[in-house]
C-alpha cells in the first residue's frame, strides 16, 4: 500500500485492531504480538488495539488512545476469522456508542474471512506439520479442521469451506470439520465417530488465530480419542498465529476502507437478514453487545504457568467462569437467543455428559 493513501481529508487517521481477549496470558501476549507486527506496515499512522473481554486495553481505552494522539478518523478492523457475532454485534455496539459520545469518525472494516492469503496461511500451519512427520501418504491421511463453532450457521459454514480448499490443495484422504464450542460436532465426539475411517493418520488443525482455552481444550480432548487408539497416528497442527499471510490480510482489509471498497460483511447468509432454515426466529433481532458486564475484566487463571493446559475445565466451562459469570453489582435482562441444537447429542450436551461420567 502507498502510505500517501492514508492522508485523508478528513483528518488525521488512526487503525484500531479489535479482538476478543482471552483469560490465557499466552493469547493476550499473541494478539499484541500481532499488532507489533501490522504497525511498521503504517509507519505514518497510529496502530492501537482493544478487546471486548478479559484484558486490557478494553476497546473504549484503545480508541482513548487514539484521540490522545489528534486521531479524527478511526479505521476499525474486526480481529475474527469469520463474521458471527462479535464481529457483527458486539465490536459494532461498543464503537458505535464511542463514535456518538465522543464525535469521532469510526469506519468498520471486513473479519479476515475466506481469501487466498488465509488458506495460504492455514497451509502453510499444514505443512508445518506434516514436514516434522512425512512417512504416512496424503491418501492415508485425514483432515480434521476445528472450528471455534459459532450460533451462527454462516461462520460455521465458512470453516469447512477452509476444510475442503485445503483437503483439495493438499490431496488428502478426507476432510471434516469440527468445532471446539457451541454447535456440533464437538471435538471428541467428532473425532471418536472418525476414527472409524480407518485412515493411518489425523491431523488435528486448530483453525485459529491465537492459542488460549478452546486450543487448550482442543488437544485435551484429542489426546483422550488418540490414547483410546494407538494404532492411529495424531498430528497437531499449529493455529494461524502471526503468520506474515495473516499481518497480510489485516493489511488489506485496511485498504479496503481507504478505497472505499465494499466492507460489508455476507448479508445474504446472515441469519439476522435472513430467513435461513432453523433460524427463521432470529430476523430482525436487536444487534447488540452481550459484554458488557465483562468488558475490562483482567483475572486470569494461575494454574498454569504461563499457557492454558484446559486441565481444570473437562466440561469446557472454565472454573472461574462457573462461580462468578454473574458476580457484578448491577443488573441486566440480555440474554443470548437461544441455540436451535444446544442439546444436540454430538455437541455441548457430549461435554456434561462426559464430565459426569469422570465424577
Amino acid at each position: 500500500m502507498n502510505p500517501a493513501s492514508l492522508d485523508h481529508p478528513d483528518g488525521h487517521l488512526g487503525i484500531l485492531i479489535c479482538g476478543h481477549g482471552s483469560r490465557n496470558r499466552l493469547a493476550v501476549e499473541e494478539f499484541a504480538q500481532l499488532v507489533k507486527a501490522l504497525k511498521p506496515k503504517f509507519p505514518t499512522v497510529p496502530v492501537e488495539y482493544g478487546y471486548l473481554e478479559f484484558a486490557r486495553p478494553v476497546l473504549r481505552e484503545g480508541l482513548d488512545r487514539l484521540l490522545e494522539q489528534g486521531v479524527k478518523r478511526v479505521l476499525a478492523v474486526p480481529a475474527m476469522l469469520f463474521a458471527a457475532g462479535h464481529a457483527k454485534n458486539d465490536i459494532p455496539s461498543v464503537l458505535n456508542n464511542y463514535a456518538a459520545e465522543k464525535g469521532l469518525i469510526i469506519d468498520y472494516g471486513r473479519e479476515l474471512g475466506i481469501n487466498d492469503l488465509m488458506i495460504g496461511a492455514a497451509g502453510a500451519r499444514l505443512k508445518e506439520a506434516l514436514e516434522s512427520a512425512p512417512d504416512v501418504p496424503l491418501c492415508e491421511t485425514l483432515l480434521v479442521v476445528v472450528g471455534r463453532g459459532s450460533s451462527d450457521p454462516d461462520a460455521n459454514s465458512n470453516v469447512a469451506k477452509i476444510t475442503r480448499m485445503l483437503v483439495e490443495g493438499f490431496g488428502f484422504g478426507w476432510g471434516e470439520t469440527v468445532y471446539s464450542g457451541v454447535t456440533f460436532p464437538l471435538v471428541e465426539p467428532g473425532l471418536r465417530y472418525l476414527v472409524r475411517l480407518g485412515f493411518r493418520r489425523i491431523i488435528v488443525f486448530p483453525y485459529f488465530l491465537f492459542s488460549g482455552v478452546l486450543v487448550s481444550r482442543i488437544r485435551q480432548h484429542t489426546k483422550r480419542v488418540a490414547d483410546d487408539h494407538p494404532n492411529i497416528e495424531f498430528l497437531a497442527a499449529k493455529y494461524l498465529g502471526d503468520h506474515p499471510l495473516v499481518i497480510e490480510t489485516f493489511r488489506d482489509r485496511i485498504d479496503e476502507i481507504l478505497r472505499g471498497g465494499d466492507t460489508a460483511m455476507n448479508c445474504s447468509l446472515c441469519k439476522y437478514r435472513s430467513e435461513l432454515l432453523g433460524f427463521e426466529n432470529e430476523v430482525g433481532l436487536a444487534q447488540e453487545s452481550h459484554h458488557h458486564h465483562v468488558e475490562g475484566l483482567t483475572e486470569s487463571c494461575t494454574l498454569c504457568k504461563k499457557e492454558c493446559t484446559g486441565a481444570c475445565q473437562p466440561d469446557g466451562i472454565p472454573v472461574s467462569l462457573k462461580e462468578k459469570a454473574h458476580d457484578h453489582d448491577h443488573d441486566h435482562d440480555h440474554g443470548h437467543y437461544p441455540y436451535p441444537h444446544a442439546e444436540h447429542p454430538f455437541g455441548p450436551v457430549s461435554l456434561r455428559k462426559s464430565s459426569e461420567t469422570e465424577t
